[in-house]
């Protein structure tokens, strides 16, 4: 039984694009099940449009997806020889013919083109609807269809696993390959296309379709291959946030869906949520770091401090880089006090009372969270307030805001003197000290 070989073949012109990055996964997954190989191919060809510093996005955000391939990556740009000596040969055998400096495939004017497509199911051009198309361009540089078919042929692809936007492809490669004398021909697998919530293709125009957009916005790389193996396919137990050894191990090309598949970035961000909840404390602390360089306040924190207080927002924390910005607070000498929160909760009659009575009892009760808890809730009845009320002026005088982690843990993990210290300058900013 021959080897499964597989090959992901990205044009570098922009930034690799979030449909790339799934036909990457899916050509991956399939190599993984069948005990394939899986070749990158970078279709270089157009020199005006490729440019070193997006093969370098394309290295580098394949290598953050955790999807390797198979020997050094093959670059077109290196193989025109090859596909020059295809063409000469089409030209000899009577298959081509010279338009204004282009060479043109003769398409036979009768009859259909048709492949079983695994995805699609069979798919039949009529060859009368196909042009005469180009195969090497004037200039003498090979076009699109003639690279493909020779560098699949000659490097024994199997699966030509792509975009359903390729299909209309396939029939000129299929006759290009058959020119090259093969006589067998790949299994070809169209995936369906990917679309926003208003069901149109995800196009880079309008929508965020660069894969490391969600990496800098803190998208952590088992999140993404998780949630990209579901664009298209699902598993068949209907549990979908799983490790991608289990979807490999569950992942059939048979299974996957021909309908576009919804790109759904609430979706993809419970995910996210789900993985980093996950984390050890250690790991989320440890994820958090590089999201703290875009902090002002960022040289001011103690990491030993950070692994103890990181936690507290690592159940509310979908992307990463919602991570420091809830937890500022902690390290500020005093809180960024969100002024539309004081003028709402600071302006009541009862907000003077909350923040002296708790000032003395804090003062020399137990520093524990429970005892802390008990405590501003007893305050808060004596004030015929229920706890949600009464712990609004509190959170808002230590730390600046209304929302953000547990108060009482927070409160604990600051320490009474700081605690005390910003109930007091509340106190003071009322004018009721």
């Amino acid at each position: 039984m021959s080897t499964t070989r597989l090959r992901f073949a990205p044009a570098p012109t922009g930034s690799l694009h979030l449909g790339s990055a799934r036909t990457a996964l899916f050509n991956w997954l399939v190599a993984q099940s069948t005990g394939g190989q899986l070749i990158l191919r970078i279709e270089d060809t157009n020199a005006e449009l490729t440019q070193p510093e997006l093969i370098d996005n394309i290295y580098r955000s394949l290598e953050w997806l955790q999807i390797g391939f198979d020997g050094e990556p093959v670059r077109q740009s290196e193989r025109a020889d090859l596909y020059n000596d295809a063409v000469e040969g089409w030209i000899s055998d009577g298959l081509t013919y010279v338009d204004d400096g282009a060479v043109r495939f003769r398409v036979p004017s009768e009859g259909t083109t048709s492949w079983n497509d695994t995805v699609r199911g069979t798919v039949v051009f009529e060859n009368q609807h196909i042009e005469d198309f180009v195969v090497r361009r004037a200039d003498g540089t090979a076009t699109f269809f003639t690279a493909n078919a020779v560098d699949d042929f000659d490097l024994g692809i199997t699966h030509v696993v792509r975009g359903e936007d390729l299909v209309n492809v396939t029939p000129k490669v299929i006759m290009l390959r058959e020119a090259l004398g093969a006589t067998d021909m790949p299994e070809f697998a169209h995936l369906p296309l990917i679309v926003n919530e208003q069901r149109k293709k995800l196009s880079k125009r309008r929508d965020d379709v660069a894969l490391e957009s969600y990496r800098e916005r803190g998208v952590v790389a088992a999140a993404m291959i998780n949630y990209l193996a579901l664009l298209g396919w699902g598993p068949p137990d209907d549990i979908e946030v799983r490790p991608i050894e289990e979807i490999a191990a569950l992942f059939q090309l048979s299974d996957v869906n021909p309908s576009s598949a919804m790109f759904d970035v609430k979706k993809l961000e419970s995910i996210n949520g789900d993985y980093i909840r996950a984390m050890t404390q250690e790991e989320f602390s440890e994820a958090l770091t590089p999201w703290l360089e875009n902090e002002v306040w960022s040289s001011s924190v103690d990491h030993d401090r950070l692994s103890k207080v990181a936690p507290l927002v690592q159940e509310r924390t979908r992307v990463l880089s919602e991570g420091p910005p809830q937890l500022d607070f902690f390290f500020l000498e005093t809180p960024e006090i969100d002024q539309s929160a004081w003028e709402k909760v600071m302006t009541t009659d009862e907000a003077p009372l909350i923040l002296e009575s708790v000032k003395t009892a804090f003062a020399t009760l137990d520093w524990d969270v429970d005892v802390l808890h008990e405590t501003l809730r007893a305050i808060g009845e004596a004030h015929d307030m229920k706890l949600g009320k009464a712990q609004a002026p509190i959170r808002l005088a230590v730390t600046g805001r209304l929302v953000g982690p547990p108060l009482f843990e927070s409160m604990h993990a600051l320490g009474r003197e700081k605690v005390l210290e910003r109930i007091e300058a509340a106190h003071t900013k009322l004018g009721t000290a």
